[in-house]
């Protein structure tokens, strides 16, 4: 277990950039033989588009890297967080640690994404995506993705857990963030079934429907069972899905110019 974490805590850079292209192409390939809507779009513009977004994320993922590296350093030494007064096997302490990243840092903040005003004009970017496809993964504002990585830095500190434990973490994400978001279309019974303790593509998607009540639902990431638990779970028939949100114009939802200056656009009106 101990050389499978110093894995993570050792794998350079460009490995983590890999995954994220492995992951991205990967599903991207597959969603164009099985759609599960069929999408008249231009894909390849539609990519670079919400990849600009992946681009200004991967340069502040790197000045956070730096941070949880320090949060890591201030840790481990003086045994600081609740990991070291429960003194479990690092398995469990692993598993625990997973869940409440997923639940803190995933969940909780993006369901204050969605409740909170100046949060929700951050993440309305995302939602403006009106042909969700593996790459809307990647369509998160700068802003949004501080404001996640804010809590999970939190998370890391108040548990004391390795930097290993959060590098596994977001390893599994970036598998997750992209399966979620693809245009895939699986078999009814194997997404329904899934979705009893993961996220898969269709549940998610129903967070992606243009409007309320559906577009506030289903904030998970990886587990579904957070959105069970607090109620916040739907699952019905995909075609009644429309991507997109009632309060912007779709016909803007491919300028790139626009879209990083939308959170601070006053004529979108929003009801939060």
């Amino acid at each position: 277990m101990d050389g499978f974490l110093e894995y993570f805590e050792q794998m350079p850079t460009y490995y983590k950039l890999g995954w994220i292209i492995f992951c991205l192409a990967i599903f991207w390939i597959v969603e164009a033989g099985t759609p599960l809507i069929k999408l008249d779009y231009k894909k390849w513009r539609h990519a670079l588009v919400n990849l600009s977004f992946l681009a200004a994320i991967i340069l502040i993922n790197v000045l956070f890297g730096i941070f949880f590296l320090a949060a890591d350093q201030f840790a481990q030494p003086r045994e600081f967080g609740i990991l070291f007064y429960i003194d479990l096997p690092i398995i469990v302490e692993l598993l625990i640690a997973f869940m409440v990243f997923d639940l803190v840092s995933q969940y909780f903040a993006h369901y204050l994404l969605h409740k909170v005003k100046p949060l929700w004009k951050l993440h309305i970017v995302h939602h403006s995506d009106t042909k969700v496809d593996a790459t809307t993964g990647t369509r998160n504002h700068p802003l949004e993705f501080v404001l996640r990585e804010t809590f999970a830095l939190i998370v890391l500190t108040l548990l004391g857990a390795p930097i290993a434990f959060y590098l596994f973490y977001r390893i599994c994400t970036i598998f997750f963030t992209y399966f979620t978001h693809a245009n895939i279309s699986l078999p009814q019974w194997l997404d329904r079934s899934l979705s009893y303790v993961f996220i898969t593509p269709n549940m998610h998607k129903f967070h992606h429907h243009f409007e309320r009540p559906w577009t506030d639902t289903n904030f998970g990431n990886i587990f579904s069972f957070w959105d069970r638990i607090f109620g916040t779970l739907v699952y019905d028939e995909t075609n009644k899905i429309k991507y997109g949100l009632d309060v912007l114009d779709d016909e803007d939802d491919e300028k790139i110019g626009y879209l990083f200056k939308l959170p601070w656009n006053k004529n979108v009106k929003t009801d939060y």
